[in-house]
């Protein structure tokens, strides 16, 4: 490691540190019969209606319980006074760590503030909460998920086609950041004309319903030729888009992108109406987090490698990589992964003819 990397890596343990240091006034924390402290994590979620978070906060959980701590979790219904006051709960009653998935990354910068008063360290978790004295961040490599998303699709067109966008939630900075790695993809191919997008927009809350209406309109702004793809930066919105395009009998022959890997998406892949998804191993994360919430709770260092602004600061990140997954590849990392439970293979090829089905490994 040069002596730069050395000194990156010091600056980041040392600000992990300073921010544990807000809680050190908060008194002795009871042990347990293995000697380790009984540590009690917070953790405000935006939503259930996404299938992801649901696994989120079950791996998150089965993990600092194996760690000896203690999860009191709380569900916002993507609306950000509730996600406030329940986050204000959490800390009044004595969380140790707070662990955030924003509905709105700006909005929940009250709540670090609130929690840094109580001397409360807080994590963001996959949402970057903005303008604030953040502790640390745990995400995935959110550019690399756009970078990916777009490159299947250049890739696959051979670098000439028309293409809608499906933006994702303006209230989430992952959706700027996976636009930001698209962008960096077509910029070449768009500023040749090679490339065109016909039409984007948007999909406030990642919603289903809105990515069908951006496909509806854009079905009716791409005129007699139509559109090749469209760059769905979530699964829940390529499910939209996908919703849209059968209306039309083009589910299966217009690219659609997504991430995220949810079982239904998986299902979409195997059956061929949507084309890829970004795969994050939620596992890892979520064991990573509990990990580091743990570690925070209990006073410990943590090393962050890397560092995400957030408006305020350089927040100490751990970021992890992305896989992408089509149909050629879908038995050999969410299938070999059981990603969706010892069952995977079945729950995604239930809808599959038995003679079209690849072979259990």
């Amino acid at each position: 490691m040069s002596l730069r990397n050395i000194l990156m890596v010091v600056s980041l343990v040392l600000s992990v540190l300073i921010g544990l240091a807000i809680g050190r006034g908060r008194g002795p924390i009871a042990a347990s019969r293995s000697g380790e402290r009984i540590v009690k994590i917070g953790m405000s979620l935006d939503t259930q209606k996404e299938e992801r978070w649901i696994q989120d906060e079950r791996r998150f959980s089965a993990r600092a319980k194996e760690l000896g701590a203690e999860v009191v979790t709380q569900w916002a219904n993507s609306d950000d006074s509730t996600q406030f006051n329940q986050a204000q709960q959490l800390i009044a009653g004595g969380v140790d760590v707070l662990v955030v998935v924003p509905h709105d990354g700006k909005a929940m910068a009250r709540a670090v503030e609130m929690a840094h008063e109580r001397g409360v360290p807080t994590i963001a978790y996959d949402r970057m909460i903005k303008d604030c004295d953040l502790d640390l961040y745990l995400s995935f490599d959110n550019v690399a998920v756009g970078r990916a998303q777009a490159q299947y699709v250049v890739d696959t067109l051979r670098g000439h086609g028309r293409i809608v966008r499906v933006l994702g939630s303006k209230t989430d900075n992952n959706a700027f950041l996976v636009k930001q790695g698209q962008d960096e993809v077509l910029k070449p191919y768009l500023d040749r004309g090679d490339m065109k997008i016909v039409h984007e927009d948007w999909a406030d809350d990642w919603s289903p319903e809105n990515a069908k209406k951006i496909t509806n309109a854009a079905r009716q702004n791409a005129g007699p030729e139509g559109f090749d793809a469209v760059i769905a930066s979530s699964d829940g919105t390529a499910a939209g888009a996908i919703e849209s395009l059968i209306a039309t009998g083009q589910a299966g022959k217009v690219l659609v992108t997504g991430q995220d890997a949810d079982l239904t998406a998986c299902r979409r892949i195997a059956q061929g109406t949507q084309s890829m998804t970004v795969y994050k191993p939620l596992e890892k994360l979520a064991r990573r987090a509990a990990d580091a919430a743990s570690d925070m709770a209990r006073r410990r260092p943590i090393v962050a490698m890397q560092s995400v602004p957030n408006g305020r600061r350089d927040v100490p990140s751990i970021l992890e990589n992305v896989i992408v997954v089509t149909r050629d590849n879908l038995m050999d990392t969410v299938v070999k992964d059981n990603f969706h439970g010892p069952d995977t293979y079945e729950k995604i090829y239930e809808a599959v003819p038995a003679d079209q089905r690849p072979p259990k490994k």
